[in-house]
């Protein structure tokens, strides 16, 4: 009797952890688990499925990040950071649009951007019961695996054929869930609006993931269809109102990874093993492009965007550490952990179903830990930093995989992934030899430091300084050469083996190994916690249901809070800035780099109304990815568009809190304001606002 008193109090331990846990505004949520019973008994709002399925296909992903259709001719927003890479594959040293800004006033004058893709998501389907109906129950996880993956790409194939869509089965609950996601995809996708990098990243680094904010991080792209721009029924309408404090919003994007589902020892890795070498290497290479953009202007219009990329990169994973190395959030986890699994022991039968899987889980972090490095530097390709190398090895790698039936190729290489990844390596964006050799010389002494004993690198480096050997494989490719390349594309392995190119034959001297470290980690370590990820997942599904939304997986997911100021070290933190805000900032610190100003607002200053809000805060929930997402107020109407997190919100990747932590978005008034008084935007304006 007492032991059942005791499973029933656990029960409702975990019962009232997981009721607690959903009053705060957390929830990435997939679509089609939006807890819209818990909005409506929170804030006496309630969510149709017609107002989802709208702000669904209306939201963009973009690249590994978000956006949105903004009116019924393909129109895009996003962030200026979020299209920076296109922006710059555009400028030239004659016509820097990072530096000037750039806006097409007719269609004609749009420029299109190579390579890019706007992935929109048209329905969502649970595969479920399909994909771990290839399991068995005499497999070990690695078996297990590999039959999961054979399962999930002949799904996608069929899925992807019937359609005419692509199809990609996502992994939710760390392989509690499997749904199957269909994407329409965009393929002509050109620029209509940027501003002024300086503007729109203004602060730079020292104010990045702060708050009060003052940047105008927006652009505006046009999807096209048959050479015309894009019908789009499905677009977000302007909010002439903004926003007030206490407002309810939404924001619809697509959030990179959180590890809030995450056990205690995959915690304990990140914290020990992972983000200490990601910290050191992503300071390595900040000095490394620090100095090279010293040389000049032209050298620091280069490195401009993959300089911006490791800073803010840095200071990302630099604040992830921070909550693992807080005792109180560890201790947390820690006890959530120990309650789950004290249910779990006291129920024998989910003891003998699910009682080992943290163990099993803990067991394949040391053995991560042992293949770390070589993984990082040879399969993950971080011993050869350059855009040359991951062509060649995706050439190399496509020959081999292409010979295969689909469900036994590298994943990467499935006929569901192959349009983007073609389209990736035929695109004509400009490579600079110099800083190709630069990036590849570093990377390849790094190599050298961390793994100089094994034969592999021996081979490669020999007695040769590692600028030397860099300098050789740059100037012995000819992978800039775009019909080269096309040709590349057809190639059998046969015909790839033979090719005579410097880059191409690294890229065949590390594939074995990098394959055998790939091997092993998908063996010991990936299936391990996949199979007993799932496990957990399933646990908790029996002990509480789906009350906790999945962890983050760079998919879709709706999140939602409300406009909010905080209290930051006895000083009060207003929920919005404004443009008066804006030039009072940067007369404090002189109009000197980076809080200096470009040409167009000092001298329309005047033009502006300087009380009109030009960023805000709320308690939505986001991550890495969510740059870009619209947000939106209850009647579905745009009111800002997400850029950052302030320094506070960067621990909610593994425990989220609202306290503090906020979400910073661009107002939509605000940009409006700058397109009609700084830009003379009107065309712009008018399709926004018809």
């Amino acid at each position: 009797m007492r032991r059942r008193y005791s499973l029933i109090f656990s029960f409702i331990l975990i019962f009232l952890i997981s009721f607690l846990y959903l009053w705060a505004d957390e929830g990435l949520w997939p679509f089609n688990m939006v807890p819209v019973e818990l909005i409506k008994k929170k804030y006496g709002v309630t969510i149709t499925q017609e107002w989802l399925d709208h702000l669904r296909l209306a939201s963009i992903r973009f690249g590994g990040a978000s956006a949105s259709f903004v009116s019924p001719d393909g129109l895009v927003l996003t962030n200026h950071h979020v299209g920076q890479r296109a922006i710059q594959n555009l400028s030239t040293p004659e016509r820097d649009l990072m530096k000037t800004g750039f806006y097409a006033r007719t269609r004609q004058e749009e420029l299109k951007c190579p390579g890019l893709e706007l992935w929109v998501l048209q329905e969502i389907q649970d595969v479920t019961d399909q994909v771990l109906s290839a399991e068995k129950p005499e497999m070990s996880a690695a078996e297990a695996a590999q039959a999961r993956e054979k399962m999930i790409a002949q799904i996608e194939k069929e899925a992807s054929e019937k359609s005419g869509l692509r199809a990609m089965v996502v992994t939710l609950y760390s392989g509690g869930m499997y749904h199957l996601y269909k994407y329409k995809i965009y393929t002509d996708v050109r620029l209509v609006f940027a501003p002024e990098f300086a503007i729109a990243f203004f602060g730079g680094d020292p104010d990045n993931f702060t708050y009060p904010r003052y940047d105008l991080d927006i652009a505006f792209f046009r999807a096209y269809e048959n050479g015309q721009p894009a019908k789009t029924p499905h677009y977000l309408k302007w909010s002439q109102k903004g926003v007030k404090e206490g407002d309810l919003v939404f924001a619809s994007g697509n959030p990179g990874s959180t590890g809030r589902l995450l056990t205690l020892a995959q915690l304990e890795f990140l914290r020990d093993i992972n983000y200490p070498w990601t910290i050191a290497n992503y300071q390595r290479r900040r000095a490394l492009l620090q100095k090279y953009s010293e040389l000049g202007p032209e050298q620091a219009r280069i490195a401009l965007n993959t300089l911006f990329g490791i800073e803010n990169s840095l200071k990302a994973i630099s604040g992830y550490q921070s909550g693992l190395l807080d005792p109180k959030i560890m201790e947390k986890k820690a006890k959530e952990e120990a309650e789950i699994r004290k249910a779990i022991r006291e129920n024998p039968e989910f003891y003998r179903e699910f009682g080992q899987a943290w163990d099993e889980i803990a067991k394949a972090q040391k053995a991560y830990a042992e293949i770390f490095k070589p993984l990082t530097f040879l399969e993950r390709a971080q011993g050869f930093n350059s855009v040359y190398f991951s062509m060649a090895r995706n050439l190399v790698r496509l020959a081999v995989e292409k010979q295969k039936p689909n469900e036994v190729r590298l994943r990467e290489y499935r006929e569901s992934n192959l349009p983007s990844l073609e389209r990736s390596i035929l695109s004509p964006a400009p490579i600079y030899d110099d800083f190709e050799i630069l990036k590849l010389a570093d990377s390849l002494a790094q190599l050298k430091e961390e793994l100089g004993n094994m034969l592999e690198v021996r081979w490669l480096l020999e007695n040769k300084k590692p600028e030397e050997v860099a300098r050789e494989l740059i100037s012995g490719t000819k992978l800039k050469d775009l019909e080269w390349r096309k040709k590349l594309l057809q190639a059998t392995p046969e015909e790839i083996y033979l090719v005579d190119d410097a880059m191409i034959k690294l890229a065949l001297l590390v594939d074995p190994v990098s394959r055998a470290w790939r091997t092993r980690y998908e063996k010991e370590v990936e299936s391990v916690e996949n199979t007993n990820g799932g496990l957990i997942a399933r646990a908790i599904f029996k002990l509480k249901g789906t009350t906790v939304p999945p962890d983050a997986t760079s998919t879709l997911r709706l999140s939602f809070g409300v406009v909010k100021g905080y209290r930051e070290q006895g000083r009060w933190i207003p929920f919005q800035t404004n443009f008066a805000g804006l030039y009072e900032r940067a007369k404090q610190f002189g109009f000197k780099f980076p809080y200096e100003l470009p040409p167009s607002f000092i001298q329309k200053k005047n033009n502006l109304n300087l009380k009109v809000p030009l960023n805000f805060v709320a308690t939505v929930d986001s991550i890495g990815g969510n740059s870009g997402s619209p947000v939106v107020n209850i009647r579905g109407e745009l009111v800002g568009v997400l850029f950052d997190g302030n320094i506070q919100s960067l621990p909610n990747r593994f425990v989220y809190t609202e306290e503090l932590a906020r979400s910073v978005m661009v107002h939509a008034q605000g940009i409006i304001e700058a397109l009609l008084k700084i830009y003379g935007a009107k065309e712009l304006v008018r399709e926004i606002l018809p």
